[in-house]
């Protein structure tokens, strides 16, 4: 399990308040989950659009500490208040992906930023997701083994906005920092799937 997602029944006790008064409002799991989404693409366009301002870069991490809660929420919202569905599941595992791809890819334009690094840790974050969820196919528990996962991959790059957006030289270290994400991306893929395919051999 990842490091820092093991934090999450804490994270959730915080949140609980807050996601039972959306929960008597009306509100559903789908449409937080949804709103998510959209507050991840807002977030990647203005990098985009501005690559290199600072103001997007450093309102970075505080958008990915607000994703992650409203992730939190959606999933109580579902358990907790009988709004689990078909639906529900597709939205919350392609609003992860989709999210991550349209908050990190924009960073590769910033000039320095070097593309295969963000390239490759959104696509092997993709492939680490899919297996995750491809246990639960063969039969297994959702995988959510790290090290890197999505929380993790969120705090990494949220620390390479804050560096960016306060104006720290990027040669020769973002090469390296990326580098790293990328491997433990690789590890956290074999990982997910070693695990994966051993909870299955064991219910044999």
């Amino acid at each position: 399990m990842s490091g820092i997602y093991k934090l999450k029944p804490q994270f959730q006790a915080l949140l609980r308040p807050v996601c039972n008064q959306l929960a008597k409002a009306g509100v559903t799991a789908n449409q937080v989950t949804i709103l998510a989404l959209v507050l991840s693409a807002l977030a990647g366009v203005s990098i985009a659009l501005q690559p290199g301002a600072i103001w997007p870069l450093l309102s970075l991490p505080l958008v990915l500490v607000l994703r992650m809660a409203l992730n939190a929420v959606d999933g109580m919202l579902a358990r907790e208040h009988h709004m689990e569905s078909r639906l529900g599941a597709v939205l919350n595992e392609m609003g992860d992906v989709i999210s991550d791809a349209v908050l990190y890819l924009p960073l590769a334009f910033i000039p320095g930023v070097p593309l295969w690094g963000v390239y490759g840790v959104v696509l092997l974050g993709t492939m680490s997701e899919m297996i995750g969820v491809v246990s639960v196919q063969i039969g297994g528990q959702r995988r959510y083994d790290g090290p890197f996962g999505k929380s993790d991959r969120a705090v990494a790059f949220g620390l390479l906005a804050i560096l960016i957006g306060v104006g720290v030289p990027l040669q020769p270290w973002v090469a390296w920092f990326l580098g790293v994400a990328v491997l433990l991306s690789i590890w956290t893929l074999l990982n997910r799937g070693a695990k994966a395919l051993q909870e299955e051999a064991g219910a044999c």
